[in-house]
């Protein structure tokens, strides 16, 4: 695996457990009062996506049913436009696209280690 992959990938590895941390017992409704872990996860959401980024196009390519554009998206939306974030669709993700990105990640990175470039 190509060396700047691996740090992109654990960094996103990293900020999906820290999310997971900062909710862990929550519901939905301890999420929206709580403005402080809103904070911490969008950071950690923005992190993710700048990090997606920054993973060339024939890596992504290699790995399609990750959504790198939708992942990408969502830290333009939250940096860009901040005003207008959505801390129900937040959530939503926390909830539903999270656990799911955190196992594809770290098959992904499970499978580049056996296979170096």
């Amino acid at each position: 695996m190509e060396k700047n992959a691996a740090i992109y990938l654990e960094h996103m590895l990293d900020c999906i457990n820290k999310i997971q941390q900062y909710t862990a017992g929550f519901d939905e409704e301890t999420f929206l009062a709580s403005s402080l872990v809103q904070d911490a996860v969008i950071r950690n959401f923005e992190i993710i996506g700048e990090a997606t980024k920054h993973l060339n196009s024939d890596f992504r390519a290699k790995y399609p049913a990750i959504e790198w554009k939708k992942i990408a998206g969502m830290r333009d939306k939250l940096i860009h436009d901040y005003i207008g974030v959505d801390l129900w669709a937040v959530w939503a993700v926390v909830e539903e696209v999270l656990p799911e990105l955190e196992i594809q990640i770290s098959e992904i990175i499970a499978i580049e280690k056996q296979n170096p470039s």
